[in-house]
């Protein structure tokens, strides 16, 4: 597509020239006679005519390849260079993400693939119209070699503007292109963040933080805008300097017989041809630095390190056989801070459960994170079934493990949709995925069953009910390791302990799973085989639930806390439910 855009681009120019050629040719051939000789003929006219229409037929031809090659190679550039970001995106690790807001990585995907290529179209007609400066050159030093003078002085004129023009601009350009993507951050935060604005009333601090980075943008491209305001007009100034020059000379070459008036006006207008090349490069230069900041930031991204290693391995056994996996040594930092996991040492037999159970910060999400290498661990080695994870190809963890995080993410989908996210399941197997994780009851009383749209994130459910389609999206893949973090903390404890008997049932199967959950109610962690106790990022200690109850002061400090507040939220439902009926009592008459 640049070799067409290229080859129309040059055609164009070689006919802009031509076109000055033809019409010195008719002047001196055909006006000049006429003027003479008080009339011209039918045949002078139609050669005259031919040959000027001839010309802009061509240079049309030559526009269009132009414009349709550029913009094709244009667009194909920017999905090209979208669809690498994703891929690198996807590629690099959570880690890496970590670092970026959302804002910054959906304008690295936009509007900086954008601005990279954005003087790619117009790139052709510079290169074209360079041709045309040569030819032009070449032509004026055949026609007068001081009229060629003035153009030599015309044309480095555009050289040092665009240099001073660069280097006024590119600082502009960069500002410009970072607050585009702090603008896009705080938009996000915003849209992301609505229901905590809406619920706390932070409407208006949300509206003046986002005016108040809009406003930094505006002026940061108004600034940007001033030194191209000054550019353009520059640009556009020196081809009628270079007219008005060339005329001044040209009279004078021309009373002194040097040249004809054909040459004369062939050469003029040269000059006021100029005006369109000139722009075309001022056009490039003046796109330049953004195209430039656009591919800093790009290139940012395409060349990040920290991608996830694979190997060419696969897990061994049944799909239908749970898999072991062990720890050993295990540690994680984020970036520079402390470490979150240190030493960590642990294993989970093949078909067994295991809770681990620690206080807020312990490490419990990061261990269920490196289980299903959303990260590396810093230190340490992780195994299933004593592969190491580094060693298995890409797509083998993810199709054995399945988490069921924290934070409960549904898309604006179906309910179908949100469940087999893609799998080829069928609706019987996602049926008895939703009573496995008891939300087939739910789920049949909406308006569509499994056809209805939950909302972005699932707004139109409840925190429970979004718990159960996320356990049953694990549940329906049939994992060969679950792991549970917290997953069913915002449903009932009745439904909760009906979820794990179902989950119970399933793993106790003939397709066992090895199960890891990560706990606080005692309910939760009587489906476990054997509890895990971390603190500070270390397991402390390991053994039944009864035994580490009796034997370790700070599990009990935290179960029996957790139970505690428990109790006193139902004493405090019951007593509040007994002042009420004391309430009624007083206001019943008497028998």
């Amino acid at each position: 597509m640049y070799a067409v855009a290229l080859a129309g681009s040059t055609i164009y120019a070689l006919m802009t020239v031509a076109s000055a050629y033809a019409l010195g040719w008719v002047t001196q051939h055909t006006i000049l006679p006429a003027f003479a000789d008080g009339h011209t003929s039918a045949g002078s006219l139609l050669i005259a005519a031919a040959l000027i229409i001839g010309v802009s037929i061509v240079k049309c031809v030559g526009v269009v390849m132009r414009r349709i090659g550029a913009g094709i190679m244009q667009y194909r550039l920017m999905g090209t260079y979208r669809r690498r970001i994703t891929r690198q995106y996807l590629r690099l690790p959570l880690s890496w993400h970590q670092d970026w807001t959302t804002g910054a990585l959906l304008s690295n995907a936009n509007s900086d693939v954008e601005a990279m290529w954005s003087n790619i179209a117009p790139f052709p007609l510079a290169c074209g119209v360079i041709i045309m400066l040569v030819t032009t050159a070449g032509l004026l030093v055949a026609t007068d070699w001081v009229l060629a003078i003035v153009g030599f002085v015309v044309f480095p004129l555009v050289g040092v503007l665009t240099y001073v023009y660069g280097r006024a601009v590119a600082p502009r350009a960069m500002r410009a292109q970072e607050l585009r993507g702090a603008v896009s951050s705080v938009a996000h935060d915003s849209f992301d963040g609505a229901l905590v604005v809406k619920t706390l009333g932070r409407e208006a601090d949300e509206t003046e933080r986002f005016r108040a980075r809009s406003l930094e943008l505006r002026d940061g491209l108004i600034r940007l805008g001033r030194v191209r305001g000054l550019f353009d007009p520059a640009i556009e100034a020196l081809p009628s300097l270079g007219v008005l020059a060339a005329l001044l000379a040209g009279s004078y070459r021309l009373q002194h017989g040097a040249i004809n008036t054909g040459e004369l006006v062939r050469v003029a207008y040269l000059f006021t041809l100029l005006a369109l090349p000139l722009r075309a490069i001022g056009y490039v230069f003046a796109e330049m630095p953004r195209s430039v900041v656009g591919a800093e930031r790009v290139f940012r991204v395409l060349e990040a390190q920290g991608s996830m290693p694979y190997g060419d391995g696969s897990l061994g056994g049944s799909a239908d056989s749970a898999v072991g996996v062990s720890l050993r040594d295990v540690g994680y930092a984020y970036g520079d801070a402390a470490p979150v996991l240190d030493e960590v040492t642990l294993d989970v037999p093949i078909g067994r459960t295991i809770a681990v159970v620690g206080p807020t910060g312990s490490g419990k999400s990061t261990l269920a994170g490196i289980l299903v290498r959303l990260v590396d661990p810093t230190d340490g080695t992780v195994l299933y079934d004593d592969l190491d994870l580094r060693t298995l190809r890409q797509g083998e963890v993810s199709s054995a493990a399945a988490l069921v995080p924290q934070q409960t993410f549904l898309f604006d989908d179906t309910v179908r949709g949100n469940i087999a996210l893609g799998g080829d399941f069928t609706d019987e197997e996602v049926w008895a995925a939703l009573r496995t994780a008891q939300g087939d009851r739910f789920v049949r009383a909406l308006p569509r069953g499994l056809d209805t749209v939950v909302g972005e994130r699932g707004t139109t459910l409840s925190g429970g009910q979004r718990q159960r389609l996320a356990l049953a999206r694990a549940v329906v893949r049939r994992p060969r390791l679950l792991l549970l973090d917290d997953a069913t903390s915002s449903v009932d404890p009745s439904v909760e302990q009906a979820i794990l008997a179902g989950l119970a049932r399933t793993t106790g199967s003939a397709t066992a799973t090895s199960v890891l959950v990560v706990a606080y109610r005692r309910a939760t962690i009587a489906l476990a085989d054997e509890v895990v106790f971390v603190d500070e990022g270390r397991v402390v200690a390991r053994g039944p639930h009864e035994v580490l109850l009796a034997e370790v002061d700070g599990y009990r400090a935290l179960v029996t806390a957790y139970e505690q507040a428990e109790a006193e939220v139902e004493l405090a439902d019951d007593l509040d439910a007994e002042l009420d009926a004391g309430a009624r009592d007083d206001r019943e008459p008497a028998a």
